[in-house]
C-alpha cells in the first residue's frame, strides 16, 4: 500500500509516496516551467495517472491521495484557489484528478493545514494536541490544531494570518498582503528594505543598488551578517513583527507549541530566541509562559509530510465510512 502525496507550490511541485508508517519510498521534483490554469492540472493529474500506473505494474496499490495547494481548498464547493496560479481563483482540481483517480479516495488540503499536520505526524509538533504551524516564505499563513483538530473557519480561510494588523494607520498597500505579510514575509523583507533605504539617502552601503530589482531577501541577510546598518534595522524590525504575531496567537490559541518554518526559516531561524523574548512581552503572561518556539523539524519536505498525513487520514476514513477492515 502506498499515500501518494503532492504538494504543489508557486514555481514546482514535490511528489512522494509513503508507506502508513510515514517512510518516503519515493520522492521527486517538478517544476511548473511558467505553466499556469488549466497547464497545472494537467500536470497534476498526468503525474497522479502515472503514479496509479506504475504502482500496479509493481503489484501494488495507491491507497489514497493528498494534494497541498497554496492557497485555499473549499470543501463546500470542491475548488481551490491559489492566488500564484493564474486561473485559479475556483478552480475545480479534485473533479479534474477523479477523472484518473477512480476509487482511490481524495483529498485536497491548504498549505496552510498542511504543514501542522506534517509537524504533529513526523515532526516537532508530535504528540501535541494544541499547535500551531506559523509559515513565513513568499507568503506568510498559519495551520493551526486545536484539541486535535485542524481549524478551519466558516469558509475554509483560518490561519491567513499574513492580514494580522499590527501597527496602524492603514494603507492601501497592505490590501493583497496585509500588513504583517507586507512586511515580513520573503518579499515583504525586501520592500521593508527598500522604505529604509528611501529614508536614508546618505547611505552607501552594499543594499544601495544601482537597480532596485536586483535586491533579494538573501542579499540583505548576507548583510545582515556583514552587520550592515540598514540590514540590522530590517531584522529589528522583523524580529518585533514576528514577536507580535507570535504573542497574537498564543493569546488567542493557548498553544503548547509554535513551530516556525517556511522559506524564510531557513536563515532567520537563529532569530526564534530573540522572537520568543518579544513573543513573552506581549502575551498573555500565563500562555506565554507556558508554550514552546521553535523551528520546524522537517524544513523543506513539511509540505510534502503534511501531504502523506493527509492521505492516509483520507484513507483511514474511507476505509471506516465504508466499513473496511
Amino acid at each position: 500500500m502506498r499515500l501518494l502525496a503532492i504538494d504543489l507550490g508557486g514555481t514546482k511541485l514535490a511528489l512522494a509516496t509513503f508507506t502508513a508508517d510515514g517512510d518516503v519510498t519515493s520522492k521527486d521534483t517538478v517544476l511548473l516551467s511558467g505553466r499556469q490554469g488549466k497547464q497545472v492540472g494537467k500536470l497534476i493529474v498526468d503525474l497522479v495517472a502515472d503514479q496509479i500506473a506504475l504502482a500496479g505494474r509493481q503489484a501494488d496499490e495507491i491507497a489514497a491521495i493528498a494534494v497541498s495547494i497554496p492557497g485555499i481548498s473549499n470543501v463546500k464547493n470542491s475548488t481551490v484557489w491559489a492566488p500564484n496560479i493564474s486561473g485559479w481563483e475556483a478552480y475545480p482540481l479534485l473533479q479534474e484528478i477523479e477523472t484518473v483517480s477512480g476509487q482511490i479516495p481524495v483529498t485536497i488540503e491548504s498549505d496552510r493545514s498542511c504543514y501542522i499536520l506534517g509537524e504533529v505526524w513526523q515532526g516537532a509538533a508530535k504528540g501535541c494536541k494544541d499547535a500551531i504551524y506559523l509559515s513565513v516564505g513568499t507568503g506568510i499563513g498559519a495551520g493551526i490544531i486545536a484539541g486535535g483538530q485542524i481549524l478551519r473557519g466558516a469558509n475554509d480561510i483560518a490561519g491567513a494570518i499574513g492580514w494580522l494588523a499590527l501597527r496602524p494607520p492603514y494603507h492601501e498597500k497592505y490590501k493583497n498582503h496585509g500588513h504583517f505579510e507586507y512586511y515580513t514575509s520573503g518579499e515583504g523583507i525586501v520592500r521593508l528594505t527598500r522604505e529604509l533605504l528611501h529614508t536614508k539617502p546618505a547611505y552607501k552601503g552594499g543594499l544601495r543598488m544601482k537597480d532596485p530589482g536586483e535586491l533579494t531577501t538573501q542579499k540583505v541577510f548576507a548583510a545582515f551578517m556583514a552587520e550592515d546598518e540598514i540590514a540590522i534595522q530590517v531584522f529589528k524590525r522583523c524580529i518585533e513583527y514576528w514577536g507580535m504575531a507570535v504573542a497574537n496567537l498564543v493569546s488567542l490559541f493557548n498553544p503548547e507549541k509554535i513551530i516556525i518554518g517556511g522559506g524564510v526559516f531557513g536563515p532567520a531561524s537563529a532569530f526564534i530566541p530573540a522572537i520568543y523574548e518579544e513573543a513573552k512581552r506581549w502575551g498573555q503572561p500565563i500562555s506565554a509562559g507556558l508554550f514552546v518556539l521553535e523551528g520546524s523539524a522537517l524544513g523543506a519536505d513539511a509540505g510534502i509530510y503534511c501531504a502523506g498525513y493527509a492521505a492516509l487520514k483520507t484513507f483511514r476514513e474511507f476505509n471506516a465510512k465504508n466499513n473496511v477492515q
